[in-house]
């Protein structure tokens, strides 16, 4: 559910409001379970141990709440919800979570459409026009299944020069989308993870109601679910009293402030609490908001121009875990972490909401649910002798032959280097992550939740890997950058524009590099791969491939990111 992008762009969050606590040192608060269904005390000293690492004052942590058939049976906080006054995280202080929001936001949609007011097979230009005609309509089922082929806002607006703890406003993309001059893919056709589409999905129901998204919500989502710390966000200038700011480790120790001014809502930028959550998740067994038939809905997944069916059903990962049947979403911005999942079939669920970038939310929300359906889930698979060890102890000079350059597939450049008896992943101007050995080619990245698995060609040679995450496998070649002297990387200088996102990139030759500037963002480095094609060492500025004419001259190039293909920019 996280992806390479929530690991790369890592944004940072101003406070805003500071609430004091005279006392310093003040330590987490203690534990607290629902009185009619007592914990027992070795559940909960599990549960406490898989928390242990944060469990500080001087740590940003986690809130946990876990549900079950109707109630919540366990709530805790762990760490500092505001480190500069050692604020402790409470299962009621609110954090920003992300992704997690785009299931509210579809469910907006779902109890209109259910009332008559829109259809789900509705053009998005019927409700909003000023949507560009690329020739092919996009529904707003497209939208809520990420089958749009819309560029997604995120990396459309770092290719544009903005940074991600910008202030970025609803306005802002709309803007960008209205100038978006071609897609990714037919509607219908892939399915490619989009934030775009639930921002245009959270205009479409203030347009069609006539209120503002974050009013609307409040009155006929949070109120009647009783969530009376949820709200969406969208003034990044409002105080909000009892929040989590967010934090990122820093170099050689410690954390610094992880700024996030996000002032747009559908999305992203739901605030809430634990607490608050397993509300929610009671009302996909109760369906006390929406009846039945919306709670049906939210839970259909989609489905292709192909007739092959996706996991992504309305803003709702469906999946399984360990035979049973699982149903949620995480969320990553700045350094907030979140994930809510729930088990139907057992009336269980996990919400764990964290401050912390490094931290693995959805990975812990399964822990837990090992502890507490320890008897109702199936065995894990038992391993053989042949089938590698976790954390598997392989001699270090096996990693010199995978260090090196690797180009994800419409993505970013991962650098991979052996650091003594470590193997370490970058990529340019992000955190370095760990990859944990599982053999001497399969290795574990806790951070993203995800596998890597080294290929070898018939002579030993490492020449790619792959990366296996959310039930997706996707391949990155090792670069074997062909050698181009000064003066050849010299014919690709220029200044080159984008109509479509009203930008320019300087390319210039420094050295032996061909590196592409831009007055907001960091240089990004441009690596040769094959004739006229370049891999960029930015997560926004992946793959770079040059365009001539007739007579060979150099016209323009094609930047395409892991979720915006093929941005035309044309040379001056």
């Amino acid at each position: 559910m996280k992806s390479l992008r929530a690991l790369f762009t890592l944004k940072v969050s101003i406070p805003i409001f500071i609430l004091v606590f005279l006392l310093a040192g003040i330590q987490p608060a203690a534990p607290a379970a629902a009185q009619n269904t007592p914990v027992p005390a070795t559940t909960i000293e599990r549960v406490n141990k898989l928390f242990a690492e944060w469990d500080t004052w001087n740590s940003p942590g986690a809130s946990l709440a876990v549900f079950k058939e109707g109630e919540i049976i366990y709530k805790r906080g762990f760490g500092s919800a505001q480190l500069e006054y050692n604020v402790p995280i409470t299962p009621a202080t609110i954090f920003h979570v992300a992704s997690v929001s785009k299931q509210f936001t579809a469910f907006a949609v779902a109890l209109l459409a259910s009332q008559g007011k829109l259809s789900w097979d509705d053009a998005v230009r019927k409700h909003i026009p000023e949507v560009p005609d690329f020739g092919k309509p996009i529904t707003l089922r497209h939208l809520v299944h990420h089958t749009s082929g819309l560029r997604d806002q995120w990396e459309l607006l770092a290719m544009a020069g903005w940074r991600l703890d910008d202030v970025i406003t609803k306005d802002h993309i709309l803007k960008m989308v209205r100038h978006q001059k071609e897609l990714n893919f037919d509607p219908g056709a892939e399915y490619l993870y989009c934030n775009t589409g639930f921002t245009l999905l959270a205009e479409v129901v203030a347009r069609v109601t006539g209120q503002p998204f974050p009013k609307w919500m409040e009155e006929n989502v949070f109120k009647p679910l009783a969530m009376s710390n949820t709200h969406f966000h969208d003034d990044h200038e409002m105080i909000v009293p009892n929040r989590a700011y967010s934090y990122a480790p820093k170099e050689g120790g410690g954390f610094k402030n992880s700024v996030l001014s996000y002032a747009n809502a559908g999305a992203t930028s739901l605030f809430t609490t634990a607490e608050d959550l397993t509300r929610w998740m009671g009302n996909f067994f109760d369906a006390r908001v929406g009846g039945p038939g919306v709670i049906r809905q939210m839970q259909e997944q989609g489905i292709l121009n192909d007739g092959k069916t996706i996991d992504y059903a309305f803003g709702l990962m469906i999946g399984q875990y360990r035979g049973l049947k699982t149903v949620g979403h995480s969320g990553a911005d700045a350094g907030y972490r979140s994930n809510v999942v729930w088990f139907p079939d057992r009336k269980f669920g996990v919400a764990i909401l964290s401050n912390l970038g490094t931290m693995d939310p959805g990975g812990l929300a399964l822990k837990v649910a090992d502890v507490y359906l320890a008897d109702q889930l199936a065995p894990e698979k038992a391993e053989t002798s042949e089938a590698p060890a976790i954390n598997a102890k392989i001699n270090p000079i096996l990693y010199d032959d995978y260090a090196g350059k690797y180009q994800i597939r419409d993505g970013p450049m991962v650098t991979i280097t052996r650091e003594k008896d470590k193997l370490m992943g970058e990529v340019s101007g992000m955190p370095k992550f760990e990859f944990t050995p599982e053999s001497e080619t399969v290795f574990s990245v806790k951070i993203l939740s995800a596998k890597i698995s080294f290929e070898k060609d018939k002579a030993g040679k490492t020449i790619q890997f792959f990366l296996q995450q959310g039930g997706q496998k996707t391949p990155a070649k090792r670069l074997e950058p062909p050698v181009l002297t000064p003066e050849e990387l010299g014919k690709y200088a220029g200044d080159y524009f984008s109509e479509e996102l009203g930008t320019t990139y300087s390319l210039t030759v420094q050295g032996a590099k061909l590196v592409a500037q831009h007055r907001r963002n960091e240089d990004a480095i441009l690596s040769p791969m094959e004739p006229d094609v370049f891999a960029g060492d930015q997560w926004y500025f992946g793959k770079v491939k040059f365009t001539r004419d007739g007579s060979r001259r150099i016209t323009g190039f094609l930047l395409t990111g892991s979720r915006a293909r093929n941005l035309r920019f044309v040379k001056k």
